[in-house]
């Protein structure tokens, strides 16, 4: 597949799932495709040190990490049989419940979005400089640990 030029992968606030169901809808007429696979990433109400998280406000130094994720989704072509792929990330603050990542893989074969796709969100988490703000019920706040 052709190298694609850098796109912005980031949204406002949380990821709608309007937003998500439009972006697998305009896959259906292209009939080369034999598989999709999506991951959604959910902000968790975690509990630590006896407080609950209620959302998390993510931050990102924008042009970095989008060369990141442009780089990501490069050795992931390179890789992969994939006829495309999507990555979509949360600023802003998102709610317990809400989606705060959605990546999108597509393939004329199943075992290939199953495997593009774990290597896709590991990478993602590993190397993408996006950090998180976990803000407690009690409008206290600490910096997320990626896990």
């Amino acid at each position: 597949m052709e190298k694609k030029k850098l796109k912005n992968v980031f949204i406002n606030g949380a990821i709608s799932s309007e937003f998500i169901g439009e972006s697998i809808a305009k896959h259906q007429t292209k009939t080369s495709i034999g598989a999709h696979n999506i991951f959604l990433g959910q902000v968790r109400a975690d509990e630590i040190e006896g407080k609950t998280v209620s959302a998390i406000d993510y931050t990102a130094y924008e042009e970095m990490a989008n060369l990141k994720f442009h780089e990501i989704r490069e050795a992931t072509f390179e890789k992969y049989d994939l006829t495309c792929m999507h990555i979509y990330h949360s600023l802003g603050t998102v709610n317990i419940g809400e989606i705060c990542l959605f990546v999108f893989v597509s393939s004329p074969h199943r075992k290939v979005v199953f495997e593009a796709l774990e290597y896709v969100v590991e990478a993602i988490k590993a190397e993408v400089p996006v950090f998180g703000k976990e803000i407690f019920e009690d409008q206290t706040h600490q910096w997320k640990q990626n896990t």
